[in-house]
């Protein structure tokens, strides 16, 4: 073999399965058929899962430091601000859930963070090739490329956007539709005049709902905007001075735009792949499924698609390998009727359109029913989120359970009494000896639903494997 797996896109998804093949020692390659590095913003919002993978990756720190909170956004109307909201309830941190709100850090800058992360473990990422063809067999994949070289990989992954061509070239349906009777104006600019603390919504008071949004870009001069277009509107210029014209129209002239880094016309695209799997070929990310960008899901699903598949993939096993598209597949069906409804809202001019609930945060993602999860009793069952716990261990240093977790590795935990070959976690007041560890105030027996003499198992991927009582 010439590698072990072949990752055809170097979006967020590629990137996050082929650190995760990285840090285990998996050989891997990663192509993409642009012959430069994207530059936009796209996918902006980071949601609170995707912030635990984050640091389960080693990358947080620079996407904290490199990123932006939620921050109010003012409502412009005739040209007068009549009102400042938040499209967040900020939510103060727990025990168990760390990172509570969403993040925000353009998607270019999210890539270039990922990229040298995977360059830490010597994989980086090969532009200006793509993937024109591939066969399987009972042992592998040999796939062609661009550059006419043959590659010979035991797996190949498809993390090559909505239209994707290892998808196509494996005829699995994209089931869903096109809307083509919603079309929305989007991308990045300067914009001089506008406060960087805000978002900023400009309308017209008459119809308050149809107007432009603008949301700055942590770390850059940068805007994203976005407007709706009118059903009448077609042929739509997306060059500077059209988008100065219609921010004019709204906002009596006050702005000045520059410097537009990209602006496209958008279509909701609400597809899911038939099939996440054929033989030794996945699919993952938008190749996978293709979501409104409402809710801010796509991109965080696309990265937890590398995430699950990624330990699977280093392991090899059947069983597991089985196990993505049952688990995944289902996430992403129940993922777009959550962006769906929420793009339902904003074309009916719903006001709760704008703003993001527990629903878009998927820390509530549960494999339960799945695979690799037997059934279970309690709040916390087999196929849940590992929550998050602060510790302390013998030298009376605090430890947290993420910390614990971080890494390729499973991790067992038990609490009470016995043994155990991961962590043993004791009641608050004990003392802790060699690898105990204390609960510190109780959070992680009540984070987990547990009693004294319960035996955890931790995934790779951090949710619960199984739950059960230590042998006696």
């Amino acid at each position: 073999m010439d590698t072990r797996v072949l990752i055809a896109g170097a979006g967020p998804t590629g990137l996050t399965l082929a650190i995760e093949l990285a840090r285990r020692d998996v050989p891997v390659r990663i192509i993409d058929k642009a012959e430069t590095y994207f530059v936009g913003s796209r996918g902006d919002g980071m949601q609170p899962r995707t912030l635990e993978v984050f640091e389960d990756l080693g990358v947080l720190d620079a996407v904290l430091a490199a990123g932006g909170p939620p921050v109010p956004m003012k409502i412009h109307l005739d040209g007068e601000v009549v009102d400042e909201r938040m499209m967040f309830d900020l939510v103060d941190p727990t025990p168990s859930k760390p990172y509570p709100t969403g993040w925000f850090l353009g998607q270019s800058q999210t890539e270039g963070i990922l990229r040298d992360r995977l360059a830490e473990f010597g994989v980086r990422v090969e532009l200006a090739t793509a993937l024109t063809g591939f066969e399987q067999d009972a042992d592998g994949v040999t796939a062609t490329l661009s550059t006419g070289e043959t590659v010979r990989a035991e797996y190949l992954v498809g993390a090559d956007g909505g239209k994707s061509f290892v998808r196509k070239a494996l005829g699995i349906a994209f089931e869903g539709s096109t809307d083509e009777s919603i079309r929305m104006l989007l991308g990045d600019v300067r914009a001089d005049g506008l406060d960087r603390a805000y978002g900023h919504w400009f309308a017209g008071k008459d119809e308050p709902m149809s107007g432009m949004m603008f949301s700055p870009l942590p770390g850059t001069p940068l805007f994203q905007f976005g407007a709706s277009l009118a059903e009448g509107e077609v042929d739509v210029e997306t060059a500077l001075p059209a988008v100065q014209a219609r921010l004019d129209a709204l906002s009596g002239g006050t702005v000045k735009l520059s410097g537009l880094a990209w602006s496209t016309v958008w279509r909701p695209n609400t597809r899911l792949a038939a099939r996440f799997r054929d033989g030794r070929v996945f699919l993952a990310g938008d190749a996978a499924h293709a979501h409104p960008p409402t809710g801010g899901q796509g991109l965080n699903t696309g990265i937890q698609d590398g995430y699950n598949l990624g330990w699977k993939l280093a392991d090899g096993s059947p069983e597991l390998l089985d196990s993505y598209e049952p688990e995944r597949r289902t996430v992403a069906a129940r993922v777009l009727g959550v962006t769906s409804e929420l793009l339902r809202k904003y074309i009916d001019g719903d006001d709760d359109a704008h703003r993001r609930g527990e629903d878009t945060q998927q820390l509530d993602i549960t494999y339960r029913g799945g695979p690799l999860s037997p059934a279970g009793t309690g709040a916390l069952r087999p196929g849940d989120r590992a929550p998050d716990a602060p510790l302390v261990d013998a030298n009376g240093k605090r430890v947290r359970l993420f910390e614990l977790f971080r890494g390729p590795h499973a991790t067992e935990l038990l609490f009470g009494d016995g043994e155990t070959t991961g962590y043993r976690i004791l009641p608050a007041g004990s003392v802790a000896t060699g690898p105990d560890l204390v609960d510190e105030g109780g959070h992680a027996y009540e984070a987990y639903d547990v009693q004294p003499g319960t035996r955890v198992l931790i995934r790779p991927d951090n949710y619960v494997w199984s739950i059960s009582r230590a042998a006696s």
